[in-house]
């Protein structure tokens, strides 16, 4: 609310706070996956629908988060070439862990939210790294997990700044 007692929330528009958001997810996956290397590194590449999942659940439950998070997931599967429903069931897994602590995680400051974020990312890093152990015979590189989780981890500010531009657009979920 603004002093003269004006609301500044934004509506929920799916398309500015789903259809927006997704496009970014996809531009960037598709962007940091260029085969370039900086003196002899790869760019890292972050789990940006992670970050969506995270925002969104903490916005509002809705019924369309879960069905953004399945196509994005399925992109993820079908361009990284992992076994398909891999990235959707954890993006889904870390949606419903958020949407279930979501009146613990609303309102708290920076760092306290951050710390969520990393808890879930991290639950789901550890259901994809389990999933790829049994889908593959053997446990995925160790050390490319945790760079793509710390990768990944870095993008909570995005993820903040979503949930701060719509956190008080539907008052009757709070």
């Amino acid at each position: 609310m603004t002093a003269h007692g004006v609301s500044t929330a934004r509506p929920l528009n799916p398309l500015f706070w789903l259809g927006g958001p997704m496009l970014i997810c996809v531009l960037a996956t598709v962007l940091l996956a260029t085969p370039l290397r900086v003196f002899g590194l790869a760019l890292p590449e972050p789990v940006f629908p992670l970050a969506m999942a995270f925002a969104w659940a903490v916005i509002r439950p809705s019924i369309l988060p879960p069905f953004a998070l399945l196509a994005l997931g399925l992109f993820l599967d079908v361009f990284w070439g992992g076994p398909q429903g891999l990235w959707p069931l954890c993006l889904l897994a870390a949606y419903a862990a958020v949407l279930a602590a979501r009146r613990l995680i609303m309102g708290q400051d920076f760092l306290f939210m951050w710390g969520w974020y990393g808890l879930v990312i991290a639950a789901a890093f550890g259901a994809g790294f389990v999933l790829m152990s049994m889908d593959a015979g053997a446990p995925p590189n160790v050390l490319a997990v945790v760079w793509q989780y710390l990768a990944t981890l870095a993008l909570f500010p995005f993820a903040h700044r979503l949930v701060e531009r719509y956190e008080d657009a539907d008052v009757r979920f709070r």
